[in-house]
């Protein structure tokens, strides 16, 4: 699972150095949005081809790990506006861009798919 991590930070770095994600619309956030469910649905589909989920353990897998990435991801957003706010030079990390706002998109990709396998360890306790 640790190649998911460092895939989907690779990923979303990929995504923000191309210019795929515009910095002043509602695309970019829409952007952002979809590489994190992409990771959370390969957590989820990792943890359940790996632990041999039925139907119904699938479908549990991926609608907890679209949860918890949704909580994380906001949790991980604030925490990254906490933490990155001096260095900001615009009203927004977005409007920043350059390092600050790599930062906080490898920081709220991490704390995304972290949540995401907290989520499925604690479903997994259930079970």
């Amino acid at each position: 699972m640790p190649y998911i991590l460092l895939i989907a930070v690779i990923g979303v770095l990929l995504l923000y150095v191309s210019g795929a994600i515009p910095l002043s619309s509602v695309g970019g956030p829409m952007v952002i949005a979809l590489a994190f469910f992409a990771a959370a649905l390969a957590v989820a589909i990792h943890e359940a081809w790996t632990k041999r989920r039925g139907v119904l353990g699938w479908i549990v897998n991926i609608v907890s790990s679209f949860f918890g990435t949704f909580v994380a991801a906001q949790l991980g957003g604030l925490m990254m506006v906490i933490l990155l706010s001096p260095f900001v030079s615009g009203p927004s990390l977005a409007a920043s861009g350059g390092a600050v706002m790599a930062a906080s998109l490898v920081g709220t990709m991490a704390a995304s798919v972290l949540g995401s396998w907290g989520t499925l360890a604690i479903v997994n306790r259930w079970r």
